[in-house]
């Protein structure tokens, strides 16, 4: 069977888009940050297993915690980027994507010494009103990108966009290869399994079912996310609507049982290496 990509989007809780509306940028600072023990946590948990992942950092993150950062590299993993301060794609210009993206790929490159090559952006917003952004991301030297969601959602996600890894071509050169989030074809819907919110929320057999029917009957890989503050339940709780509040907290206190699970039971690796890429030469 295929080996499968594990990715880690490595964000802190008052760092989430849906919390936006309840908490500023500018009062993040004031925030208790949990980020750089829960992501030990997840680095613990992988070493287990003996299971190397793809961490894409915030450049926010790589700024407080460059430590951070060079340890992720040293126990193996794969660094890429995942913007620089969590903000929706198309919420951005143009101008302002770039150089955002540009400032978050030089800090990340400085910190591990080695060329960064894959891309996520926050909440998945590269949709189809921000298309324009991978152009941009190739123009920067990104060899992939993994931010298109083939499910309908209120905040990401395009119908239609085909399931599996392949090259997007844009005007200058070849262009990237994109790695979709994972979907289970299911009566002519996609259905989500990529992990994050769904793992925590949905059957986990249902998750089982579905990887190994994409990785058994179409012979392709899937690729899982998960953040860190998915795996701390003690979070400060944030006063937010019900329908956040249910995406955010429902089962934090069974996630590390289901990640491991996923663990034992399927075959991972980094982006990178599931794609055949691995190129990540020193600078």
């Amino acid at each position: 069977m295929p080996t499968n990509a594990l990715t880690v989007d490595v964000e802190d809780y008052y760092h989430v888009s849906a919390f936006a509306a309840h908490i500023r940028r500018e009062d993040w600072p004031s925030f208790e940050s949990r980020v750089e023990r829960n992501t030990h946590r997840l680095l613990d948990c992988f070493d287990v297993y003996g299971i190397h992942a793809t961490f894409f950092v915030l450049g926010v993150v790589a700024e407080q915690f460059p430590a951070l950062v060079t340890e992720i590299g040293k126990r193996g993993h794969e660094v890429a980027s995942h913007g620089y301060a969590h903000e929706l794609v198309y919420n951005q210009t143009p101008q302002r994507f770039r150089e955002e993206t540009l400032r978050s790929k030089a800090l990340l490159e400085d910190v591990t010494g080695r060329a960064v090559l894959g891309y996520r952006a926050a909440s998945y917003s590269i949709t189809s009103r921000s298309l324009w952004a991978l152009e941009i991301l190739q123009d920067a030297g990104f060899v992939y990108d993994s931010s298109i969601f083939p499910i309908r959602h209120d905040r990401y996600g395009i119908v239609g966009f085909p399931r599996f890894p392949h090259r997007v071509r844009g005007e200058n050169g070849a262009g990237m290869i994109e790695f979709p989030l994972s979907t289970v074809s299911l009566w002519g819907r996609n259905l989500p399994i990529a992990g994050g919110g769904y793992l925590r929320i949905l059957p986990i057999a249902f998750t089982h079912w579905g990887i190994a029917r994409v990785n058994r009957r179409e012979a392709q890989p899937v690729i899982i996310y998960l953040h860190p503050w998915e795996v701390d339940p003690d979070q400060p709780p944030q006063a937010v609507g019900w329908l956040t509040r249910f995406r955010h907290y429902r089962n934090l206190n069974r996630m590390e049982e289901r990640v491991t699970g996923l663990l034992s039971r399927f075959e991972f690796s980094t982006v990178a290496r599931v794609l055949g890429i691995e190129k990540g030469a020193d600078r």
